[in-house]
């Protein structure tokens, strides 16, 4: 049985993957506001345990430091930054000068794993891997140090296989799952990044 190719997985997992409306709202906006992202760590959140979470980590944060690094609204090159720690004000006034609206040190939580094999429609002994995962983004405005923003991704990706899942099947099941929830939290955290800021409630 000859596999799925990459273009129709990711047509299926467009299917039934939960955007939320993020990506559409983002897309509105002709001019986009420019963020710096700094990742501080990829973990499991309690109940997440084990290899098969292992190896979802192991691609998740290289997936998210790849989007942090290449996402179009994401400034990678920082080199002539001030220490936003010794020299908040100046941090401050460089990311104004640069036009950054906003930097970011970002943590990333998986919040659900699950792999699971089911029999594939065309029977035959076929099966389908089918992964589902949801991660937590959430940042702390630099150099303020306070709250900044979060943002929830979440994917389902079923792949066939064959009779016997192999382990190349595997990890791109993985990582096709993976790339989208990535970007799903990325549209979510960026369109809430770009409302404007609450009114302050009257006393």
């Amino acid at each position: 049985m000859r596999p799925m190719t990459r273009r129709s997985l990711l047509a299926l997992a467009f299917l039934v993957l939960t955007l939320g409306g993020g990506v559409a709202e983002a897309g509105k906006k002709s001019k986009k506001d420019k963020y710096r992202f700094e990742l501080v760590g990829v973990k499991a959140a309690p109940g997440v345990e084990g290899k098969v979470a292992a190896d979802a980590l192991r691609l998740l944060e290289a997936e998210v430091k790849k989007a942090f690094e290449t996402h179009p609204q994401m400034v990678a090159d920082m080199s002539s930054a001030p220490d936003p720690d010794a020299d908040p004000k100046g941090y401050a006034k460089w990311l104004k000068k640069k036009k950054i609206k906003g930097a970011f040190k970002v943590n990333v939580d998986l919040t659900l794993y699950t792999e699971e094999t089911e029999d594939a429609p065309q029977g035959n002994g076929a099966k389908r891997l089918v992964v589902r995962l949801e991660l937590h983004m959430f940042g702390e405005r630099l150099p303020e140090r306070k709250m900044g923003f979060e943002g929830v991704g979440s994917s389902t990706v079923k792949q066939d296989v064959g009779k016997k899942v192999r382990p190349r099947d595997r990890e791109f099941t993985i990582q096709s799952a993976i790339e989208l929830a990535v970007a799903d939290a990325m549209a979510e955290s960026l369109r809430k990044l770009a409302l404007p800021p609450a009114k302050p409630s009257k006393k």
